[in-house]
């Protein structure tokens, strides 16, 4: 098996549940809505883990907000990318897995805008041999196409195999075991009770890369 490990980004190499509850604070603090106001959106990030257009549409709805749910959400991804930190040791133990050899490269899901700045701002973009973003490419994990892309601008081939690790049982585990990649979840505890098939379980993506650097 050829040496390409393919990581998530969201919950994965950033931690967005800290930016979020920045975001959050922020948010309510601007609109003077307290801190039951950023209680109030953390509870429905954490129970609904919705797609965006669809939490801003709850939001207004909650908050009797005049902004429109496209000014709300395009606010939060202007600001999301500022608010983003890679999880500690994640820049030093990617350089050391690429040293070591490895092709490395992320997959993710989410609006370009959002996802490129994360990339950008955090530095990863240039801390990995290629990404692909699905907002970019218009396909979404977990269909392969997305995975296929990643690798090919690492230099790779899905066909010679390889790793991907991600928090998502679905869009990570799923839908890279279907392209026919083993698959490390990293399981934060938001999956409780579903069974699954990765190949190997963390609970931090630093132990996950050292699994890696262990299969050589």
């Amino acid at each position: 098996m050829q040496h390409l490990a393919l990581f998530d980004l969201d919950r994965t190499l950033v931690d967005l549940d800290a930016a979020f509850l920045q975001w959050a604070h922020e948010f309510a603090e601007h609109r003077r809505l307290g801190p039951e106001g950023t209680d109030w959106l953390a509870s429905l990030d954490r129970e609904m883990h919705p797609h965006r257009e669809a939490f801003f549409d709850k939001v207004r709805q909650h908050f009797a907000l005049h902004e429109t749910v496209d000014e709300l959400w395009a606010s939060y991804r202007k600001r999301m990318p500022h608010l983003v930190r890679c999880y500690p040791g994640v820049p030093a133990a990617l350089a050391e897995l690429r040293a070591a050899g490895w092709r490395v490269g992320i997959v993710t899901n989410g609006m370009a805008d959002n996802q490129l700045g994360k990339l950008q701002r955090t530095g990863l973009a240039d801390a990995v041999d290629g990404y692909a973003v699905s907002g970019v490419e218009g396909i979404r994990k977990p269909e392969s196409q997305l995975f296929h892309i990643a690798a090919e601008r690492c230099g790779a081939s899905l066909a010679e195999g390889g790793w991907m690790v991600g928090d998502n049982l679905i869009a990570d585990v799923q839908g890279a075991q279907a392209a026919g990649l083993r698959a490390i979840w990293i399981d934060r505890g938001k999956w409780p009770g579903h069974e699954h098939r990765a190949d190997h379980v963390v609970t931090d993506v630093i132990p996950g890369i050292a699994y890696l650097r262990s299969t050589q």
